[in-house]
């Protein structure tokens, strides 16, 4: 019986432990069911939260290269109507133009006032040949007219070098006295004792009876007193010109005065009824003293260029720029891929900009104007190559793009920014004591240095920055920058540079000697800008032989110094002889008669010159280094600023060395060559500094302790460097040596010149300025560091918070 219970209780109680179990189970498949329900929706969830972020890395990558594209677009569209719209010099325009000495009529001494005096009748005289927008331009003691467009040279020196004309006539036109009657102390503005606020003009007179009775006259009749400049008989009349007289510029009648009280003394007062405002009466005593004024003009040189031969040269040269930049645009996607090809927007934004700000300022584009935008493309990419160097570093110390990206830029910033203010120091020397053409070049460097800062500095890291935040380029580092193994070390890794430093200098210095030695025996090969002479360019339809050129030239009786072919169209020459008007009718006329479609190109300069241009190039040579030392000094330390000095001499004595012994010719344009060396050479120079002081915060904290430190330090800075710089220094030869091969043959020696100094400041900066600064510094190893003048010295504060027996 017990049994039987004991197999019902079993048999009740299996159907439930089967419910249990079966329970269980199903509760383990819901919960599995929901566990794969979850983690298909976290899945899910994970993919549509990487979709997005694709999808918005992909609409700030489209936007930005939209952006970049746009950009690109605008600045490519707008160059060729910039560059239609500037205005051209002499030589690419053709025209005239002629160099004037300024000497004093009576023996004086030449003043200042009078030079600018004589500056301001010139440019009235200009109004009379009707000639747009002409250059005029101060140089010492000297005056330099430029007139674009004139054909007529003999008009042109016949109105230009005459002598103003000032006489003074009734309201009848009747001539009452000439200038002679005015003092040399000329004509002052005083105030109008009868009109508060007006003025009037104070004469000094040197024959007094004479102007006495004139004016007596004048005032009894109650006339006017017409003070005219240049009148001339039958085509003036103060009744034709009285609404004019004083109004208009290129009127000849400069006022209508009348006379207030008789002559009492050696002195006079002259005055409207109602008072002069200032300028009116301020103007009209420059006029009147520029027409009494006793200088004559002496011509130093003169020439005519032909607007077909300048045309010719625009083109090469534009060509040669094209291709130049072209070049540097292709050298820098193939390095930096796709930094590259932003970079290379920014070439274009820059070359649109430079036109534009040239054009604002009504500048004038001349040859050495185009060599000087091609040059600053150069540096232009300088900015970029240093960015881009430092965001390679800091990717290969393991930092994300991003932060890579800002830290690089960062760093490179103190380097651009002191490159190219010690470059805009020389330019500004350059502006201030270069002449006409020299300025024109300096200008124009001086505008591509700010717009290098705005575009490569501001905008192109802008536009760089959209796409490091995009993150399409995260870990793509060989796509965005060109970087295949961020293992990967420096060829020059293992050589020691100290070791080699002094070995190089003393070769260096022995060559430099040598060349010296070479220099002081042979001199120059002058050009007629220094030596005098004339220059004759010839440009023809049909093939020109120089040796039957040369045969020409003797059967008209001239001594050739120099000619060769430039094509086999063109050939230019230059003789001893200084050329006057009846050279020119006479060579002009030869040529045009014995070949077909000739045009010739004549400039005659007189030996006058020499002196001047040789001291004005000494002296702005002088003035550019004292400033870059000073610049220098202030920014790093004195030692830094003597040995860029001596960089810069040796990239200098390189250039006028090879001069020497290539006997390549030297003219005026060679003086801008030089000081553009000095302005560009110092970039390498600066950034090599700059990370040396780096370097030297970094690894030593300033404070350099022994001779293997400092030598670790030479080493450790040429190592990060060399390949920067002989990477700028390339893409800053590509355009220079499509000039040569290319462009125009009148700034051929000026190329050369850019190319022998480029090289010479690459090797200074890496292997003589620092070895020099070492040098320096190996001297002050165990002394304790200066100050700079900027510096706190913080050291009592400190020694005032110390509290005995609390912080001590």
């Amino acid at each position: 019986m017990a049994k039987k219970k004991k197999r019902e209780v079993t048999k009740k109680v299996a159907p439930k432990e089967k419910v249990e179990k079966e329970t269980k189970m199903e509760e383990e498949k819901v919960s599995k069911k929901i566990e794969k329900k979850d983690s298909v929706e976290n899945t899910s969830k994970k993919q549509v939260r990487e979709e997005r972020a694709k999808k918005a890395k992909r609409k700030s990558f489209v936007s930005a290269l939209f952006t970049t594209f746009l950009i690109a677009v605008i600045s490519s569209v707008s160059l060729y109507p910039l560059f239609k719209s500037t205005k051209f010099g002499l030589d690419l325009q053709g025209g005239f133009e002629i160099l004037y000495k300024v000497e004093s009529i009576d023996g004086e001494k030449v003043t200042s006032d009078m030079i600018n005096s004589t500056y301001k009748i010139i440019n009235r005289r200009i109004d009379i040949l009707g000639v747009s927008e002409p250059e005029i331009s101060i140089e010492g003691n000297n005056i330099r007219v430029q007139l674009a467009g004139v054909t007529d040279e003999k008009e042109a020196k016949s109105t230009l070098s005459k002598m103003a004309n000032l006489t003074f006539r009734n309201g009848k036109d009747e001539l009452l006295m000439g200038a002679e009657v005015l003092s040399s102390k000329g004509v002052k503005v005083i105030n109008d004792e009868n009109n508060v606020g007006k003025y009037a003009l104070h004469l000094d007179i040197a024959d007094i009876d004479t102007f006495h009775e004139k004016t007596e006259t004048v005032r009894k009749a109650g006339d006017v007193m017409v003070i005219w400049l240049d009148f001339e008989e039958g085509v003036d009349s103060y009744e034709k010109q009285k609404d004019t007289c004083g109004a208009d510029s290129s009127s000849h009648c400069l006022s209508a005065a009348s006379i207030q009280g008789e002559l009492t003394g050696n002195s006079v007062s002259l005055t409207t009824r109602d008072g002069f405002p200032y300028e009116e009466a301020s103007t009209l005593a420059e006029l009147i003293n520029n027409g009494s004024l006793p200088t004559k003009l002496s011509e130093i040189s003169s020439r005519t260029v032909n607007a077909s031969f300048g045309e010719d040269a625009l083109e090469k040269t534009f060509v040669a720029g094209i291709i130049g930049i072209a070049a540097i645009m292709l050298v820098l996607i193939f390095i930096y891929h796709f930094s590259g090809f932003v970079a290379s927007v920014g070439i274009v934004v820059y070359t649109a900009l430079v036109f534009l700000f040239f054009n604002l300022i009504g500048g004038r584009l001349t040859l050495p104007s185009i060599a000087a935008v091609v040059i600053g493309i150069g540096m232009a990419v300088d900015a970029c190559i240093i960015s881009f160097s430092r965001i390679k570093e800091e990717l290969r110390n393991k930092q994300t793009l991003e932060d890579a990206f800002k830290k690089g830029n960062k760093n490179s910033l103190s380097s651009i920014m002191d490159s190219n203010i010690t470059t805009f120091i020389a330019c500004l020397i350059l502006f201030i004591f270069g002449e006409s053409s020299v300025k024109g070049f300096a200008t124009m460097f001086i505008i591509s240095i700010v717009v290098t800062l705005f575009v490569m500095v501001i905008i192109m890291r802008l536009l760089l920055g959209m796409f490091v935040k995009s993150g399409i380029f995260e870990n793509k580092y060989r796509a965005f920058l060109g970087i295949k193994n961020l293992e990967k070390k420096s060829i020059f890794e293992k050589i020691s540079f100290t070791k080699w430093c002094p070995r190089l200098t003393v070769l260096t210095l022995i060559l430099l000697v040598l060349g010296g030695i070479y220099f002081s025996q042979n001199g120059f090969n002058l050009g007629i800008d220094f030596k005098g002479g004339s220059s004759i360019s010839l440009s023809s339809s049909s093939e020109l032989s120089v040796e039957e050129v040369r045969k020409d030239i003797e059967e008209l009786g001239y001594s050739i110094d120099k000619i060769e072919s430039i094509d086999e169209n063109s050939i230019y020459l230059t003789v001893s002889d200084i050329f006057e008007a009846k050279d020119n009718d006479k060579v002009e006329t030869y040529f045009a008669e014995k070949y077909e479609d000739t045009t010739t190109s004549i400039g005659a300069v007189s030996n006058i010159v020499k002196k001047q241009l040789l001291e004005n190039a000494i002296k702005s040579l002088i003035y550019a280094c004292i400033g870059l030392i000073i610049y220098v000094s202030l920014r790093f330390t004195f030692s830094y600023g003597i040995s860029s000095i001596v960089a810069l001499t040796h990239d200098v004595l390189v250039v006028v060395i090879c001069f020497s012994i290539f006997k390549l010719e030297v003219t005026t344009i060679f003086i801008a060559a030089i000081l553009s060396i000095v302005g560009y050479s110092i970039n390498n120079t600066i950034v090599t500094f700059d990370r040396a002081r780096e370097n030297k915060e970094k690894l030593y904290k300033n404070k350099i302790k022994s001779l293997e430190e400092l030598k670790n330090l030479v080493d450790v800075t040429l190592k990060e460097v060399i390949n920067r710089s002989l990477l700028t220094s390339f893409t800053t030869l590509l355009p220079v040596l499509s000039l040569i091969f290319l462009g125009s043959h009148e700034i051929i020696n000026f190329n050369y010149a850019l190319l022998i100094g480029l090289l010479a400041g690459t090797y200074s900066s890496l292997f003589i300025a620092l070895y020099i600064w070492y040098l320096f510094e190996k001297r002050r190893i165990g002394k304790p560091e200066k100050k700079k003048w900027y510096e706190v010295d913080t050291k009592d504060d400190i020694e005032e918070l110390k509290v005995k027996g609390i912080n001590c």
